[in-house]
């Protein structure tokens, strides 16, 4: 069998869980969206490959993760937006929470941090099956943090998300790392590849990028397979289960209620104190309230509209100085810390007497 550097055709083609997708190409065209290349369906890889550039940069060789079999990357034809798609039931609780948050007058209050359902289709061939549309979301650290100012931003508006959803009787039970995520749409202003984030779509061409502190960022609560919608006069907010992301907290049980809403204030804490604390030196003074997010007797924990209140004095008391500084990595040593600070203050003098 022809290979190229290691590489075959049958490395190339499409995978069962892409085919799914394929499939369903002409009926999204139909409804306003496109898939990309790919997953046309008389697509067919380039082989031999070109001489001139590597199959990394093609469509050819960007395939959809596994673990995304259900969901993928598409354009709104109508003005070029950059969408996911989510199969999903019909019946599920996810579409059924989404639909709520993306409600009137709720989709309009500038606290709601869960993801828009900007549009949802039945599936053509399963009327069990919902394909959900929402915004093209990228990890909290896609582009990485840029100053402590931007780790407190986000910290803020996910507690006030997180404290949003809890006025309205939802607790999310999943929001660790994986399921809080950001629009990064004011970043790229000539737009990136949504598998390849550093490129243009072109997947070869590095993405323009604006520093994440110069424009506006938007922070969402993604993911509410698991959460619970309890209604107003329900007596007891209670919950059971073991499933999640975050398998530290300690009141999770199958036989044990325990208060959802202090669970999710846990996993935040525990997701603040992974993505924050323990990679960046300069962010000490939200050690303690983290820790308080973190106890291990629920009861001792605040709920989400104290915790924010406490991130938002905590922010306001953190001098400006340190606010604007560059975050820090622990992993830094002394001799590039002392590097890139040089950098941080020679950039700056050249900003003030531009």
């Amino acid at each position: 069998m022809e290979e190229h550097f290691g590489i075959t055709i049958e490395n190339l083609l499409l995978g069962d869980h892409e085919t799914y997708w394929r499939d369903l190409y002409p009926f999204l065209e139909l409804n306003g969206y496109t898939l990309r290349p790919r997953y046309h369906p008389d697509w067919k890889p380039v082989w031999p490959p070109p001489p001139n550039i590597t199959i990394a940069e093609t469509e050819d060789w960007i395939g959809l993760p596994l673990y995304r079999s259900r969901m993928i990357d598409a354009k709104r034809i109508s003005d070029g937006k950059l969408v996911m798609l989510k199969a999903i039931p019909a019946t599920s609780t996810e579409l059924d929470i989404c639909r709520y948050f993306s409600s009137e007058p709720l989709c309009d209050d500038p606290r709601n941090r869960c993801i828009p359902l900007l549009e949802e289709m039945s599936h053509p061939d399963d009327p069990n099956v919902c394909l959900m549309v929402m915004p093209y979301l990228r990890n909290i650290d896609q582009p990485p943090f840029d100053t402590v100012e931007d780790i407190l931003e986000c910290g803020e508006q996910i507690l006030d998300g997180l404290s949003f959803m809890h006025e309205h009787n939802v607790a999310h039970r999943d929001c660790a790392y994986r399921n809080v995520m950001m629009d990064v749409t004011a970043m790229y202003p000539s737009g990136y590849h949504p598998l390849h984030w550093r490129r243009l779509a072109d997947a070869a061409t590095p993405a323009p990028t604006l520093p994440r502190s110069s424009v506006p960022i938007t922070y969402y609560l993604i993911d509410f397979g698991i959460s619970t919608r309890f209604s107003q006069d329900e007596p007891s907010k209670l919950v059971l289960g073991i499933d999640g992301l975050e398998d530290t907290v300690p009141e999770l049980s199958k036989t044990v209620p325990y208060d959802p809403f202090k669970t999710d204030v846990y996993i935040l804490g525990a997701l603040f104190r992974q993505e924050f604390l323990m990679k960046f030196s300069n962010v000490e003074m939200m050690a303690p309230l983290v820790a308080s997010m973190m106890a291990q007797d629920p009861v001792a924990c605040p709920d989400a509209a104290a915790a924010l209140e406490a991130w938002r004095l905590m922010r306001t008391q953190t001098p400006a100085w340190l606010r604007r500084w560059r975050a820090k990595g622990r992993d830094e040593s002394l001799l590039s810390s002392i590097f890139r600070d040089a950098l941080v203050l020679i950039a700056t003098a050249l900003m003030t007497h531009a």
